[in-house]
């Protein structure tokens, strides 16, 4: 183990997760192979990784459980979904008009459209970020691809 390796290496979405649609399916691909590619994931009083972070829906609670490569348990972090219901709704209703508007709208509406998910995305990578301080260093990019991947969790097929 790489002393200060403050990675992960993988990331699974646990086995309960049901599967989706292409469009949920293609999100969740890319932002699991993004993630891995490139992130910054330090949890807090662990000299070093990289790290296998297996994120799960349980009683409503957002569970993230870290282990190393070698799978030594790291920690389990455990976060109220409350904050990013709202968050989350807006999110799902402005993709829905993003995949609609690929179809038919114009470009201007399609980049309009597109601008409020990304502003969306971002307050809710940030909410993500604020709740995982003290627990779990990441920079924005991570916590952007965490943030999908948790969309994913409530957007069960």
């Amino acid at each position: 183990m790489a002393k200060g390796d403050f990675r992960l290496s993988d990331v699974v979405l646990d086995d309960t997760i049901g599967r989706s649609t292409p469009d949920v399916e293609h999100e969740r691909a890319v932002a699991i192979f993004d993630l891995i590619e490139e992130n910054t994931f330090e949890p807090a009083g662990h000299p070093g990784g990289p790290y296998k972070l297996n994120i799960s829906l349980v009683d409503s609670k957002l569970v993230f459980v870290i282990k190393t490569e070698e799978g030594g348990d790291v920690a389990t972090h455990i976060l109220s979904l409350t904050p990013f219901r709202r968050i989350v709704k807006d999110y799902f209703m402005i993709c829905e008009s993003y995949y609609e508007a690929i179809r038919s709208a114009s470009p201007s509406r399609i980049e309009a459209i597109d601008m409020g998910r990304r502003g969306i995305h971002n307050e809710g990578s940030q909410t993500l970020k604020d709740r995982l301080k003290g627990k779990i260093d990441v920079d924005f990019d991570t916590a952007r691809r965490i943030f999908t991947l948790v969309c994913v969790l409530y957007w069960r097929g």
